[in-house]
């Protein structure tokens, strides 16, 4: 097996370490690690996956992944990286998400016997005596060092409550309790973790006289500098009932250029040199490596029938040419476009009769809604905007007509770079 370390880094998901030493603790043996998850909400989001591929990516080279589900912590909320409080859940709510994300997690990580463990810090924190915490667990703590954290400086310009200034000495606790019960040796998390990370180190050096250790991924933006998982929709969730995998595979599929080899290293497990190889693609053929990517992604949350799906609808949409072998051929996204399920697809059927005489374009990109109105369907086309079968229209008043059908009996009309009509013609 290859050093974990060394699988994270060459992929993205390193930004800090707390100790040198990680790489060679991560090559010397099995190494029990933990990441946790607060159950805010009932699904996890694709903000989410960077902790989750490397859980997996963690069991994948022979070391033992703990999902640690926040029940006892979601009850306050981790401040880091938010400028208000977090809204307060009930207890009831807290697990019935707990219950929700356990399932959800089992997709990526394995939890069968002698595999990774998903726990519940519920378990151990609720049954807490606030005076014995405060005895033992609190007075290792500087309020000093804790007001240097980012998480705590940043919010103090806003207002911190005292129930959330608690919740880095309950995470710390947490990484005390699994190295104690479980041998966890290593806290992974986002950067704005760190401080509870090392609070967490510092708490088992000094209760257990031992090291421990913690890695920190870096907050993953878009090329155009957006979070991750944020649309014009909203939120994307990883709960199929929330975000098709339909509108999962759409989002992957319209990535940023710029974003495709990185997003294939941190969200899909295909090889680094196939992946690096996709660095040298354009035009056309990166279009097929996102619609790798998008398959890749949608087969990871959402199984292989689902991925074929959505990859099967989008070829029937947009006409995708078929994938080669030589478009990373560790991909398990079909090789052929056979078959295509078209029921799912945005289409209108006209009569051939209609096309004879031809329409002008700006009639017809009005006609099947790809703009509002043919004002602006004119300076749509006037502007380079409007294409047909991915030809540009020179002309507003260009007559579309029976040459444009293809041989598909379709004509696949274009609004900009992403919005497309197809229309069959009978």
């Amino acid at each position: 097996m290859q050093n974990l370390y060394d699988v994270l880094s060459e992929r993205g998901f390193v930004e800090q370490v707390t100790d040198v030493d990680v790489r060679r603790i991560l090559g010397e043996g099995p190494v029990v690690c933990y990441i946790g998850f607060d159950p805010t909400a009932t699904s996890l989001h694709i903000g989410s996956l960077v902790p989750i591929m490397a859980l997996a990516h963690a069991q994948r080279n022979g070391h033992r992944p703990i999902a640690l589900v926040g029940g006892g912590t979601a009850l306050i909320g981790d401040p880091s990286g938010k400028t208000e409080m977090r809204q307060i859940l009930s207890l009831d709510q807290v697990r019935s998400n707990a219950e929700a994300l356990r399932r959800q997690l089992s997709r990526y990580i394995s939890f069968e016997t002698g595999g990774a463990l998903t726990l519940n810090n519920a378990d151990w924190l609720r049954s807490l005596n606030y005076i014995d915490f405060l005895r033992d667990i609190g007075r290792h703590f500087s309020v000093n060092r804790m007001l240097a954290a980012e998480s705590y400086r940043m919010r103090l310009e806003t207002g911190l409550n005292f129930i959330e200034f608690n919740y880095m000495l309950l995470q710390a606790y947490d990484f005390w309790y699994l190295f104690r019960h479980h041998g966890c040796l290593l806290q992974m998390g986002g950067n704005d973790q760190w401080g509870n990370i090392v609070a967490g180190i510092d708490l088992i050096r000094r209760l257990e006289g031992k090291q421990a250790y913690g890695v920190t991924f870096p907050l993953i933006t878009t090329a155009q500098g957006t979070k991750m998982g944020k649309t014009e929709k909203g939120t994307v969730w990883l709960d199929g009932s929330l975000t098709t995998p339909h509108e999962y595979y759409q989002y992957w599929v319209n990535t940023d250029d710029a974003d495709v080899g990185r997003f294939l290293k941190l969200f899909t497990f295909l090889p680094i040199g196939e992946i690096a190889e996709a660095g040298a693609l354009r035009g056309a053929e990166l279009n097929m490596a996102k619609a790798v990517l998008a398959f890749e992604a949608t087969r990871i949350t959402h199984g292989e029938d689902a991925a074929r799906a959505a990859w099967r609808a989008a070829v029937a949409a947009f006409g995708l040419k078929t994938v080669p072998m030589s478009i990373m051929p560790s991909s398990r996204i079909p090789r052929e476009s056979g078959g295509v399920d078209t029921s799912a697809i945005p289409s209108v059927i006209k009569k051939r009769e209609i096309f004879e005489q031809g329409v002008p374009a700006f009639e017809l990109f009005h006609e099947v809604q790809l703009c509002a109105s043919r004002g602006e369907a004119r300076r749509l086309i006037e502007q380079g905007g409007g294409y047909v079968n991915d030809q540009p229209v020179r002309f507003f008043d260009e007559r579309i007509g029976v040459e444009h059908v293809t041989d598909r009996g379709e004509i696949l009309l274009r609004k900009g770079k992403k919005i497309y009509f197809r229309i069959i013609v009978r």
